[in-house]
């Protein structure tokens, strides 16, 4: 009778043993998906806390906010800054287009470089927002590329090549730009997702 008792208990075991195995397996699936469609419910709330965070917001030269009528900003040409930089550019070219042709290679070419950087930097930032610290550097090379455009203006301007309204008119165009850049960066956490 021990013996019928022993076998009787170890066939229990091993019937439990593989039950225990079984459970263990449909366990780990089902936590597997429950981690998944965490995850994704993470991802969905993510993206669109990416437009909630920065709906309606732009900065204005001194911080403060402008709402933007029902306007969700989804993509960095949606920014301000990034419309204003992109003009200046556009008129530096074409101002540019009037330099001494001795100048091509040199004045010419590092101004449009410049301004241009402005807005591409402004873009790669855009894209960066899931990284504050990345994204506030790249908010940062782009006030130093508007920097580096006011310098050559101000070169084009003591050669003779540009009136001093035009002069004035962009150097004041890119202090805004800078205004607008910094105060982007100092609210950082507004952009970042």
């Amino acid at each position: 009778m021990n013996i019928l008792a022993a076998k009787k208990r170890t066939l229990e075991g091993k019937i439990s043993g593989e039950d225990k195995k079984l459970r263990r397996a449909e366990d780990g699936e089902v936590r597997r998906a429950e981690d998944k469609r965490m995850r994704r419910a993470e991802d969905e709330k993510s993206r669109s806390l990416e437009g909630e965070r920065v709906r309606g917001l732009e900065m204005r030269p001194g911080g403060e906010e402008q709402k933007i009528k029902n306007k969700r900003i989804r993509h960095f040409r949606d920014l301000m800054v990034y419309q204003r930089a992109f003009a200046a550019a556009m008129r530096i070219y074409e101002i540019t287009k009037s330099f001494p042709p001795e100048e091509k290679y040199s004045l010419v070419d590092q101004i449009r470089r410049s301004s241009r950087s402005v807005c591409s930097n402004l873009a790669e930032a855009w894209r960066k927002r899931k990284y504050s610290a990345m994204f506030r550097n790249k908010i940062t090379d782009s006030m130093m590329e508007s920097s580096e455009t006011q310098c050559w203006l101000e070169f084009a301007f003591s050669c003779g090549y540009l009136n001093r309204s035009v002069f004035s008119d962009m150097d004041k165009e890119y202090e805004e730009i800078i205004a607008m850049l910094n105060s982007i960066e100092l609210n950082a956490k507004k952009f970042c997702f």
